[in-house]
């Protein structure tokens, strides 16, 4: 009698590649990329954020430590982002709405061409800034994964919230009010 074997090799190899990436991508999430594990590169709430120092879109200068005192939402996007792009009419009304508490909302462009970003900020009317991160340090030092990816940040520079995906309205006043008070 003869029995049909099926084949494990393929199986197995899976198993191995899914073990060693959950394992990668562990380490990076704890460590962060090129990190020691000595929390040079730690990112967590209730600690001052890295600061974001750079360009932005129309190449002006840009420094978030300048924004220090102010309630800050700084969000990763792109405009080829389909939650980005349905988000981003929210950010602009929430911007006007909550103006007299000083918010700034500042953008961290991730995966797409500058071009294409300032043709979308352009035609969706935003105020905000837009910083370039040409080498992906600033998503480094947030560890930011997957756009959209958006930071609540108290006006002590503390991460008070992360959202990860599309803000909704409820989302965003659950998160803002973290980081309105004070100042």
């Amino acid at each position: 009698m003869t029995t049909e074997r099926r084949p494990t090799r393929p199986i197995l190899v899976l198993v191995v590649v899914a073990v060693v990436a959950a394992i990668a991508i562990i380490g990076w999430v704890r460590v962060g990329p090129g990190g020691t594990g000595n929390g040079s590169t730690d990112i967590a709430k209730g600690s001052v954020v890295p600061n974001v120092a750079g360009a932005t879109l129309d190449g002006q200068p840009f420094d978030l430590a300048a924004l220090r005192g102010k309630p800050v939402i700084l969000n990763f996007w792109g405009p080829t982002c389909i939650p980005c792009r349905t988000e981003f009419p929210l950010l602009a009304a929430k911007a006007v709405e909550h103006a007299a508490s000083g918010l700034s909302i500042v953008g961290v462009l991730m995966f797409d061409p500058v071009d294409q970003a300032k043709t979308f900020v352009a035609d969706h009317g935003a105020t905000w800034p837009t910083v370039v991160d040409p080498n992906g340090a600033i998503k480094d030092a947030y560890r930011v994964l997957l756009r959209p990816q958006t930071y609540f940040i108290d006006r002590a520079g503390i991460l008070r919230s992360i959202q990860f995906g599309e803000v909704t309205d409820a989302d965003f006043e659950r998160q803002f009010a973290l980081i309105a008070g004070g100042g």
